[in-house]
């Protein structure tokens, strides 16, 4: 069963979506730390003995979900990125793929969806953090459509799933795990993660290059990748710490000779507030930025 109206807002699909799930499903459970409570009024209403509020405790809110899995539970377990991802890896760590079980981890706010509360509430580092653990999928829905169907995915499937929801989307929603040809050309590969896919449409509207695009990065879908590559060259545009998924493209083209360019978050401390599109522009992730960035590196492939 879908959602019958999709909001625009991917937080507030988000709870939508999951208070849906919550009504399909017995074994499906909400522990979350305080954070967007009000997307959550009508599943504690409804299902008050499977939604569990921890308060500020988001250590504790890691080890209830990996507890609520240990009994047969299928836990959805949701704060800001910074403080799901970063300040409970431990128990992240410990809690479920050590221990064998599965959940669904869903991190808010983003690299800087939060950025007038500072570098507390930002977290660009969070699928390279997630990426030490084994096997963990990993999803960056691009707009509410996409929201709502991988978190439907994730809570179907086993294993250890983190949904990063932000409030930044795309023009356009593409159905199911893996690379979609978003375009096709004769130069360069450009594969767009997440969120930013219209930006990098902006930045190559008049480059004859391809434009591969994925909502959900991890497992990453090498084969698709190795079947469009034409020229040696590949561009990785993701929404949060560049070069993060660097290794998988190069692990993925292991055998064939490349160049790669990494755009993401830059690894330098933005001591200002401003807005999140001041922040994606100063990390150059806007088209203008990207095309700065993808000319400069094409014109040297050329010399």
């Amino acid at each position: 069963m879908t959602t019958t109206t999709l909001s625009r807002d991917p937080r507030t699909q988000f709870g939508r979506t999951l208070t849906d799930l919550l009504g399909e499903d017995l074994s499906v459970a909400l522990v979350y730390a305080e954070i967007s409570g009000r997307f959550f009024t009508e599943a504690e209403r409804r299902f008050p003995e499977r939604v569990v509020n921890v308060g500020i405790r988001e250590q504790l809110m890691v080890n209830v979900g990996a507890g609520m899995a240990l009994t047969g539970l299928r836990p959805v377990v949701h704060s800001f990125g910074t403080f799901l991802v970063e300040r409970a890896f431990e128990q992240v760590k410990l809690g479920f793929p050590h221990q064998g079980v599965g959940g669904v981890l869903v991190g808010g706010g983003g690299s800087f969806d939060a950025s007038r509360s500072g570098r507390t509430h930002q977290v660009p580092g969070d699928v390279a953090l997630l990426d030490t653990l084994p096997d963990v999928a990993i999803h960056a829905p691009g707009t509410s459509a996409e929201t709502d169907e991988v978190l439907r995915r994730a809570v179907a499937a086993d294993g250890l799933h983190y949904v990063r929801v932000v409030e930044q989307t795309n023009s356009e929603s593409f159905s199911g795990p893996g690379l979609h040809v978003v375009r096709r050309g004769a130069g360069a590969t450009v594969l767009a993660f997440g969120p930013v896919l219209d930006e990098v449409l902006t930045a190559t509207a008049d480059r004859d290059v391809t434009v591969l695009y994925a909502h959900s990065v991890r497992p990453f879908d090498a084969a698709t990748l190795r079947a469009v590559l034409t020229v040696p060259d590949v561009v990785l545009v993701e929404p949060w710490l560049a070069g993060t998924s660097a290794r998988v493209v190069s692990d993925a083209l292991h055998d064939v000779p490349h160049r790669l360019l990494s755009l993401g978050t830059r690894r330098i401390e933005l001591r200002h507030y401003g807005t999140p599109a001041e922040h994606q522009r100063a990390h150059g992730l806007d088209a203008a930025g990207i095309r700065r960035s993808l000319e400069s590196f094409l014109t040297r492939s050329s010399l």
